[in-house]
């Protein structure tokens, strides 16, 4: 790169600039940045431009050093771009640095450099690196050239960091560590989930060795739709970690704005950073955001109903796996339902799947009091999962406060009347 740049910035006209020079992958092949050229098959100008983006974060002082070589007593250097950073004090590389390196003066050989930034390029299509929007009336190429964070990181580190939850990313990574043994569900419902499985482990097969890119709509849209607490988010999580994807569940009350635009906003931001990844999405309690249309009475209505329709567009445009959640299938607007891949119900549980959940989850049986009958709790008390869940939490607590070592029927019992009460049902004595 050095060589590179002096060839460029010493010559007097791009006449004298006969072949710039090929950059080589030396004995760090094994790097992954070496990598990522080689399996893509990066020309020589893509794998300047990649290096270009890369080296401010890696040399900061890299480009002052040559100019300064150049430039002795200081001055500006237009031909050249670059601009500082905020807190950068380098230079950091623009469009218009791509292109006086790759292509000097030549407006022809200009024009084909600025194509590795079109949307249809390895760059675009992959996240990789961009050229920072400009204000109105600037050069496009005068904005900055920017990698993606995740690139950064897997360069310069060998491995991508996850992004955290903020305003930039309105979701955050959910994970469990229980198995597939520990999910009760009805027959039907099992089914189904193994259904998203299959499509997870063997579409892109379907895709590639098939040839189907042209005729089959990417990604896959399910809504699952039941009860609260009867194993949505953990099916989530369960189809994420034996899939080997990471599960984003969307904080809905960082994307939604009372302000025209900001949703749309926060939306386009979510699944840019999306895009390319082998993630899950999960839109927990989605109602609030994929809601029935109304009627269009005022400015109000007007712009809610814009949002579904950007969302419609964005969601059925994402090549991942996206679930919806909510408790009522009627709830989520007909436009979408229409583009679901797949329903799954989450029935509450009956007696034979509550016998099933008090055996996974309550403790061992030393723990337990002998006259606690697991199939009387599955008879007589209509729960679902998360229920039970928080009955023998409660249950256990209760019994380490009072200084017992094993689970007694009362404590399973107020346990229950905490939960019954919580959700406003009568329980019978």
């Amino acid at each position: 790169m050095n060589d590179l740049l002096r060839i460029r910035l010493s010559a007097k006209t791009d006449e004298e600039v006969k072949e710039l020079p090929v950059f080589k992958i030396e004995s760090d092949i094994n790097s992954e940045l070496s990598t990522f050229i080689v399996s893509n098959s990066l020309t020589n100008s893509e794998s300047v431009v990649l290096l270009l983006a890369l080296i401010p974060h890696i040399s900061p002082e890299f480009f002052s050093n040559i100019i300064a070589e150049y430039l002795p007593n200081g001055g500006d250097f237009p031909e050249f771009g670059g601009v500082k950073g905020k807190n950068h004090r380098g230079i950091i590389p623009t469009g218009e640095t791509v292109l006086y390196i790759l292509a000097g003066h030549d407006i022809k050989e200009r024009q084909e450099v600025a194509k590795l930034f079109d949307e249809e390029h390895l760059f675009a299509q992959k996240s990789v690196l961009y050229i920072e929007a400009v204000p109105a009336g600037e050069p496009k190429m005068s904005g900055r050239l920017i990698m993606d964070e995740e690139y950064v990181d897997l360069f310069t580190s060998g491995k991508i960091s996850r992004p955290k939850l903020s305003s930039d990313f309105p979701a955050q990574r959910i994970s469990t560590k229980l198995d597939w043994s520990d999910l009760v569900l009805k027959d039907k419902t099992l089914e189904e989930i193994k259904e998203l499985e299959t499509w997870l482990n063997f579409n892109d097969r379907l895709l590639d060795d098939w040839g189907m890119h042209d005729k089959i709509k990417p990604g896959f849209r399910v809504l699952f739709y039941g009860p609260s607490g009867t194993g949505k988010t953990m099916t989530t999580c369960l189809l994420g970690k034996y899939t080997g994807r990471d599960v984003y569940r969307v904080d809905l009350s960082m994307v939604i704005s009372k302000y025209i635009g900001e949703t749309e906003k926060n939306l386009s931001g979510l699944f840019n950073k999306a895009e390319h990844k082998n993630w899950i999405l999960f839109f927990d309690e989605a109602d609030s955001l994929f809601g029935k249309r109304t009627n269009v009475r005022d400015a109000h209505d007007k712009y809610a109903n814009q949002e579904v329709s950007y969302l419609l567009q964005r969601i059925e445009a994402h090549r991942g796996l996206v679930i919806l959640a909510s408790n009522m299938k009627g709830n989520i607007d007909s436009a979408f339902t229409r583009r679901f891949n797949a329903f799954v119900e989450f029935e509450a549980p009956e007696i034979v799947e509550r016998m099933k959940l008090w055996q996974v989850y309550m403790p061992e049986s030393s723990k337990v009091h002998k006259d606690i009958r697991l199939d009387e709790l599955a008879k007589n008390y209509e729960l679902t999962g998360a229920n039970i869940v928080n009955i023998i939490q409660y249950a256990g607590l209760l019994t380490i406060k009072i200084g017992n070592s094993i689970l007694k029927k009362e404590a399973l019992m107020a346990g229950i009347r905490k939960e019954y009460k919580k959700e406003g049902k009568i329980l019978q004595q």
